[in-house]
């Protein structure tokens, strides 16, 4: 499950919406599933509830989670959905600052396709 590297430099919420994320691509969070409450996940992570409450509220915007009112928060069916055209250009521009940052940082096209392909492989495979 999730875990949060409470030293790192990226912000607690972040890191509960990425970690969500792959749980849901590593099959380790199926659609349908039930996650922690925000004030069980905030017990389990030791984090304060507002910050799980925005990740969860992020991920519901994204359409990766649903919250049924009295019932909790689920899973959603991401493969009914229309892909995010908007999203997926605001992903191609951050790709292409990460690309500016390497490139400078003497990082190889093929050192940043073995990333790739380790990040998939870690998820658990990929499309072609």
């Amino acid at each position: 499950m999730v875990t949060i590297n409470k030293s790192g430099n990226k912000a607690y919420y972040e890191q509960l919406v990425l970690g969500i994320k792959e749980d849901i691509l590593q099959g380790i969070l199926q659609p349908g599933d039930r996650i922690p409450s925000v004030r069980e996940m905030a017990k389990q992570l030791l984090m304060n509830p507002n910050t799980v409450s925005k990740a969860y509220k992020v991920l519901e915007a994204e359409q990766v989670l649903v919250t049924v009112k009295g019932k909790g928060t689920f899973v959603r069916d991401s493969g009914t959905l229309p892909r995010n055209e908007m999203r997926i250009q605001q992903l191609r521009e951050q790709f292409d600052d990460l690309v500016v940052e390497a490139r400078h940082l003497q990082v190889t096209s093929q050192e940043m396709i073995g990333w790739i392909q380790a990040s998939e492989e870690k998820l658990g495979g990929h499309e072609e």
